[in-house]
């Protein structure tokens, strides 16, 4: 990994936490195995604050493309819940594909359980989008 383990702002960590703490309660056992990895890395994640945040680290409001070992490319927005429309490509951070990039840095590689099994993916491209996140809206 490019920074050494996830890095999350600040806020963004707190929302992240909240979200996970619903983790045993999820009956698709693929998902719930996502967020209890990512709980795991969590953990040990580097905290920045908004104005120390890598342009390059995927985060709420991203836009990342990846590209798997087997030859799929996947271009997708993550978002919190509320706003995830998988027909319009924005993948909620509650899914194994969010739980499986949030943190990450453009360049990384990673390696995670999908529905259909292991995947190793790189990540290509990391856009930002700007968008503050109320925590407390959500």
């Amino acid at each position: 990994m490019k920074y050494g383990g996830l890095v999350i702002e600040k806020k963004e960590y707190v929302l992240l936490k909240r979200f996970m703490n619903l983790s045993g309660y999820y009956k698709d056992e693929t998902l719930r195995k996502s967020v209890e990895k990512l709980v795991g890395e969590l953990e040990s994640a580097q905290i920045y604050d908004e104005a120390e945040m890598p342009e390059d680290v995927i985060r709420f409001n991203s836009t990342i493309t990846i590209v798997s070992e087997n030859g799929w490319q996947k271009k997708f927005k993550l978002v919190v819940p509320t706003e995830s429309d998988v027909n319009s490509g924005r993948i909620s951070i509650l899914t194994p594909m969010g739980a499986a990039v949030i943190g990450y840095a453009q360049g990384d590689a990673l390696i995670w359980d999908f529905p259909a099994g292991e995947q190793r993916m790189l990540i290509e491209l990391v856009e930002q989008e700007h968008k503050y996140i109320n925590i407390n809206s959500i």
